[in-house]
C-alpha cells in the first residue's frame, strides 16, 4: 500500500475504485468517471512531459470547480504528479506508452522490452490511491492487428494485463479501443475503454447502445471524444460535448473522458498548433466547453429524464424465505423519486410472509399481498391490477436491484416506440460454487437481442411494460404456473406489431440455483413451459420443440462448433474505420449434438452394434461429436477465480449433458400428458491508380531465384514473409494499388478482400492470386511507419492447393489404395493420376511462387527509395538556448538579426553537429 514519504502529509486517501458488474464502485458507493484527459506537454524543468507544479495544482483546482474526478494521462508520470492529484481529490488513469504501431508481436526482443515496459511502469507507483486504472495500450492500428491477427494481439493484450495486476493486485486493468478494432474479444479487462469520434447524435447514441453489449457484462467508460474548436464554432463544441454527456451518461456508461483539458498539446517533438480540443486555451482561460462539462460533471450522476413515470414494481414470491430479505433490502438503496413496491406472496408456507410484512412496516412503499397458491402468472396480474404507476416492473424474489435500475428504466421509456423494456442479469460474485456453474450452464434466463436497441424477449426477472399495453392483451396467461409467462407476453405483444426495448443500462442481480437438484428442477419447469407455449405459438418452433429465435441468444456459446463463426466487417484491405463483429443467429444444426433426440440416437445405434458395425461406428461418431460440444462449452465458460477448478469444471460437463435431457423429456411428456388429456393438438474502398503498368518496365525474375522462392515456400510450410525499407513515404494504399495494377498486366486472376473475415486468430488477406489453376497465393500487407518519409514495409501470405485438388487427390490415392488387391490395373491408373495431379499441384506451386518473387522485386524496382537496408538519415543537432523572462526582455541586437537571415539563407552555416541516424 502506498507509504507517505516526508514532506508528503496531507495526501489524501483515497479509496481504489473497483468494477463489480457493470458498474464501478468505491468503497460502496456507486463511481462515475467525470473525467478529461490531460497532456502530453513539453517537458518541464525536470524532464517530464508536465507542467510545472504550480500549472498543474491551478489546473486541478479548475477541473474540480469543473466537477472533473478523473483525468487521463498519456505517460508514466512521476509519484510527486499523483500526489497532487490525490490531494485535490483527483483519480489518474495511467496510459503505458510502447510502439504500437510496429509489428510487435514479430520480434521476440520487442515483446520482451514490451512486458518489461509495463512491470517497471507499475512497479515504480504500485499501490498509489490516486491510481484509477491502467492502460495497457491505446489504439493498435488496425492494419497491425490485422497482420497479426486478432487471437494473437488478444493473448498478448491478455498477457500484459496479468503482469499489472501481478505488481499492483488491487489496481484496474483497461485497454483503449477504438471502433476500427472493436472486434477485439478482451474479457480479462476491468472495464472497456473506448475512444470515438462521432459528433452526429443519432450515430453517438447508436454506437453507444452497441458498445454496451459490445461489453457484455463489463463497466464502459468513453475513454476519449472531443471536437476541434478551430474547425468549429465555440459554442458548437460546447452544444456537441452537452449532448455527448447527456446521452453516454443517459445509456448507462461508467464514465467519460473528455478531450482534452487544454488547448496545449504536444506530440511528435513539437506543439500542436492547428488542433484546439481543449475545454480551456494554452493559458488556462475557460472556453464555452468548460461550462458545457461542467453543468453535466457538477451533477449527481445518473441524471433522471423529465417528468419521470411514477414505476410500480412487481415481486412474486413463493417460498422464497432465503433471498426475500436480500431482494426487499436492495429497494432502501434504490435512487429514484417515485415508486412502489408490491409483493404478492403466492400462498409461501415458509417465513416469506413474514419477512415481506416486516419490511412493509418499515418501509411504506413497501405493499404485501397475501393469497392461496395460484401460479406465477396469476400472481403478477395481481401484482399488475393494484399497480397504481403507468409503467409496471417485475424482477424475482431471488434477485436484488441495482441503486438506479429505475433511472435507466425511465430513460428507455421516454423512447415512445418501446412498450416493454428489459435489462441483463448478473450473477452475484458471493454466490457459491454450484450456483457459479449454474450460471455458466445452459438454460440460465436470459435475453435475445435482434438489434442493439430491439429484444426478442426479455427475462422475467428484469422485465417492464407500460400498463396499459399489458392489460390491453389480457396480461399474463394463467396457464403458466411456473415459467414461459414472459415468453409468451413477449411474442404476444410483437405478434401485435409492438417493439420491445433493451436497455444495458437496467441492472439486476440474480442469483443462481445453488443445488444441482434445484438447478434441474428449473431446467423441468423451463421443459414444461416450452411445451405449453407449442400449440399457441407453433411456428416459433423447430422440428425438435425448441424455440426458434429471430434474434441472437445473449452470451450463448452452446452451438460455436457447428454454427457459422463470428466474421467481421474489416472494410476493403482492413480501411473500414468502423469494422465490427457479427454474431451469426443460432442454428437447429448447431444445437443438434446436445439434444435429447440426438443423445438417444447416438446410444441406440451403440446398443446396435452386434447387429450393425456401421451403426456402432455412427453412434460412436455421434457421441463423440456431443463429447466435443460440452468440452468446448466446459473449456469457454468463465468462473470466478475461487471457483475455477477441475471440479467445477466437470460439474459444468455434467449440467451440460443433464440439462437437455431433462428439460427434452419433460417437455415430451407434457406433450404427450396434454394431447392425451384434449384428444387433440396438445469494400472496395478507392486505392490509388491500379491501372496496369507499362510491361517493358516488369522485372526479370530468372530460373534460380524462382527455384529458390519455391523452396524457401516449402521450407515455411506453403507460407512467405518479405520485407524491406522504403525512404520515400510508401503508404500501404499505394504499395497495395502498385501490386494490383502488376496482376493487371500480367492478366493474373486476382480477388480483392471483400471486408468481411472469420473471427479467429488467422490474420484476414488483402489479395488472393491465382498463378496456376491448382493453386491461390493469399498475401497481406503492412507498412510500418518510422518516422519521417522512413517505412519497413511487410509482405507475407500463403500459398495452398485449392481444396478441389486436394480433395481430387486425397479420393485418388485412395481409390489406388482401395483397388490394389481387386483390380491392380484399376489401382494403377488411380495411381498415375494421383502423381499427375500432385505434378500439376507442384507446377502451380512452383508459378506462385514465382509470381511472389516477381511482385517483391517490381515493387522495389518501380517504387522509389525501397531497399534492402535500413536508409540513414542526416540528424541536425542544435542547441537552443530556453526562453526565459529575462532572455525575452532583451534586446536583439541588429548584427545578430542580420547574422539570423544570413543562416535562414545558408543552413549549412547553422549545423553544430551532424549524427548518423
Amino acid at each position: 500500500m502506498f507509504q507517505i514519504e516526508e514532506g508528503l502529509a496531507g495526501v489524501k486517501t483515497l479509496p481504489r475504485v473497483r468494477a463489480k458488474g457493470r458498474y464501478l464502485f468505491a468503497g460502496e458507493d456507486k463511481f462515475f468517471i467525470k473525467g478529461v484527459t490531460y497532456g502530453p506537454f513539453p517537458e518541464n524543468s525536470r524532464g517530464e512531459q508536465l507542467p510545472e507544479d504550480e500549472t498543474v495544482n491551478h489546473d486541478f483546482e479548475l477541473m474540480r470547480r469543473a466537477g472533473v474526478n478523473a483525468i487521463r494521462v498519456y505517460y508514466v508520470p512521476p509519484r510527486r504528479f499523483l500526489d497532487i492529484a490525490a490531494r485535490h481529490g483527483i483519480r489518474v488513469m495511467i496510459g503505458i506508452p510502447w510502439p504500437e504501431h510496429l509489428c510487435f508481436l514479430d520480434q521476440w526482443e520487442v515483446k520482451e522490452d514490451i512486458k518489461k515496459t509495463v512491470r517497471e511502469a507499475v512497479a515504480s507507483l504500485a499501490g498509489h490511491p490516486a491510481i484509477l486504472a491502467w492502460l495497457i495500450g491505446n489504439e493498435i492500428p488496425s492494419h497491425i492487428v490485422r497482420w497479426h491477427g486478432a487471437g494473437k494481439v488478444e493473448k498478448f493484450l491478455a498477457r500484459l494485463a496479468a503482469i499489472v495486476r501481478e505488481e499492483d493486485p488491487e489496481g484496474m486493468v483497461t485497454y483503449a479501443n477504438y471502433p476500427s478494432t472493436e472486434y477485439l474479444r478482451l474479457p480479462f479487462l476491468d472495464f472497456l475503454s473506448i475512444n470515438v469520434y462521432l459528433h452526429d447524435k443519432k450515430a453517438f447514441r447508436s454506437y453507444v447502445k452497441r458498445l454496451q453489449n459490445v461489453a457484455g457484462e463489463l463497466p464502459l467508460v468513453l475513454s476519449e471524444f472531443g471536437m476541434d474548436s478551430i474547425r468549429n464554432d465555440e459554442e458548437h463544441v460546447a452544444e456537441t460535448l452537452s449532448w455527448q454527456l447527456h446521452s453516454a451518461f443517459e445509456l448507462g456508461v461508467s464514465g467519460t473522458m473528455v478531450f482534452a483539458w487544454t488547448d496545449e498539446w504536444y506530440t511528435g517533438g513539437h506543439l500542436i498548433e492547428d488542433w484546439k480540443f481543449g475545454i480551456v486555451t494554452e493559458t488556462r482561460k475557460p472556453k464555452p466547453a468548460y461550462q458545457a462539462v461542467a453543468d453535466v460533471y457538477r451533477q449527481r450522476l445518473p441524471m433522471l429524464p423529465e417528468n419521470p413515470p411514477f414505476i410500480s414494481v412487481v415481486v412474486c414470491a413463493y417460498n422464497a424465505a432465503s433471498t426475500m430479505d436480500g431482494c426487499l433490502a436492495s429497494f432502501a438503496r434504490v435512487d429514484y423519486p417515485g415508486f412502489e413496491v408490491i409483493v404478492v406472496d403466492d400462498g409461501s408456507t415458509d417465513d416469506t410472509g413474514a419477512i415481506c410484512d416486516s419490511h412493509a412496516a418499515a418501509a411504506p412503499y413497501i405493499h404485501v399481498i397475501h393469497q392461496p397458491n395460484l401460479g406465477l402468472s396469476a400472481a403478477r396480474n395481481v401484482g399488475m391490477n393494484a399497480a397504481q404507476g403507468d409503467v409496471v416492473a417485475y424482477t424475482d424474489s431471488d434477485c436484488y436491484v441495482d441503486p438506479h435500475w429505475l433511472h435507466y428504466m425511465a430513460w428507455a421509456f421516454t423512447d415512445e416506440r418501446f412498450v416493454a423494456v428489459g435489462g441483463p442479469n448478473l450473477t452475484p460474485a458471493e454466490d457459491n460454487r454450484t450456483a457459479a456453474c449454474v450460471a455458466v450452464s445452459p438454460g440460465a434466463p436470459t435475453h435475445v437481442l435482434l438489434t442493439d436497441e430491439i429484444a426478442e424477449h426479455i427475462p422475467g426477472c428484469n422485465m417492464a411494460y407500460r400498463k396499459e399495453h399489458l392489460a390491453g392483451i389480457g396480461g399474463f396467461d394463467a396457464t403458466y404456473r411456473a415459467a414461459g409467462d414472459d415468453v409468451d407476453v413477449c411474442w404476444r405483444l410483437q405478434d401485435q406489431g409492438h417493439l420491445i426495448g433493451f436497455s444495458a443500462a437496467m441492472t439486476v442481480w440474480h442469483h443462481r440455483r445453488n443445488t444441482v437438484s434445484a438447478y434441474l428442477k428449473q431446467q423441468k419447469g423451463y421443459g414444461r413451459a416450452e411445451a405449453l407455449l407449442l400449440p399457441k405459438h407453433k411456428n416459433r418452433f423447430n422440428m425438435l420443440g425448441n424455440s426458434r429465435w429471430a434474434g441472437r441468444i445473449y452470451g450463448d456459446i452452446s452451438g460455436a462448433l457447428l454454427a457459422a463463426r463470428p466474421i467481421v466487417y474489416h472494410g476493403a484491405f482492413g480501411m473500414g474505420l468502423f469494422q465490427t463483429l457479427y454474431e451469426p443467429k443460432g442454428s437447429l444444426t448447431a444445437y443438434l449434438p446436445l439434444s435429447m433426440e440426438w443423445m438417444i440416437l447416438a446410444v441406440a445405434c451403440i446398443i446396435a452394434t452386434p447387429l450393425s458395425f456401421l451403426a456402432g461406428g455412427l453412434g460412436l461418431a455421434m457421441a463423440a461429436m456431443t463429447i466435443a460440444f460440452v468440452a468446448y462449452r466446459v473449456s469457454k465458460a468463465r468462473l470466478p477465480e475461487q471457483y475455477d477448478n477441475i471440479t467445477a469444471r466437470l460439474i459444468i460437463a455434467g449440467l451440460t449433458v443433464a440439462q437437455p435431457v431433462l428439460r427434452g423429456w419433460t417437455r415430451y411428456k407434457t406433450v404427450w400428458t396434454l394431447r392425451r388429456g384434449a384428444g387433440v393438438n396438445a469494400c472496395p474502398l478507392p486505392l490509388a491508380d491500379t491501372a496496369g503498368c507499362d510491361e517493358s518496365s516488369l522485372p526479370r525474375v530468372g530460373l534460380f531465384r524462382r527455384l529458390a522462392a519455391t523452396g524457401s515456400i516449402l521450407a515455411h510450410r506453403l507460407s512467405f514473409h518479405r520485407f524491406f525499407w522504403n525512404n520515400k513515404s510508401l503508404e500501404r494504399d499505394e504499395l497495395l494499388a502498385s501490386i494490383i495494377g502488376l496482376l493487371r498486366t500480367l492478366g493474373v486472376s486476382y480477388a480483392l478482400d471483400s471486408g468481411f473475415a472469420a473471427s479467429s486468430s488467422t490474420p484476414p488477406w488483402d489479395l488472393a492470386a491465382k498463378a496456376g489453376k491448382l493453386t491461390t497465393s493469399r498475401l497481406r500487407v503492412t507498412v510500418e511507419n518510422h518516422g519521417g518519409e522512413k517505412r519497413f514495409v511487410r509482405l507475407a501470405g500463403s500459398v495452398l492447393p485449392s481444396g478441389a485438388s486436394f480433395l481430387a487427390l486425397v479420393a485418388c490415392l485412395g481409390a489406388a489404395a482401395g483397388c490394389f488387391l481387386l483390380h491392380p490395373v484399376l489401382a494403377l491408373a488411380f495411381g498415375a493420376a494421383a502423381v499427375g495431379l500432385a505434378g500439376w499441384m507442384t507446377v502451380g506451386l512452383f508459378r506462385s511462387a514465382s509470381l511472389v518473387a516477381t511482385i517483391i522485386q517490381y515493387v522495389m524496382v518501380t517504387r522509389p527509395g525501397c531497399s534492402m537496408s535500413e536508409p540513414v538519415e542526416e540528424r541536425v543537432t542544435r542547441v537552443v538556448k530556453p526562453r526565459t523572462a529575462e532572455t525575452v526582455a532583451q534586446p536583439v541586437p541588429e548584427e545578430t538579426v542580420a547574422a539570423a537571415v544570413a543562416a535562414e539563407l545558408e543552413p549549412e552555416s547553422v549545423v553544430v553537429e551532424t549524427e548518423a541516424a
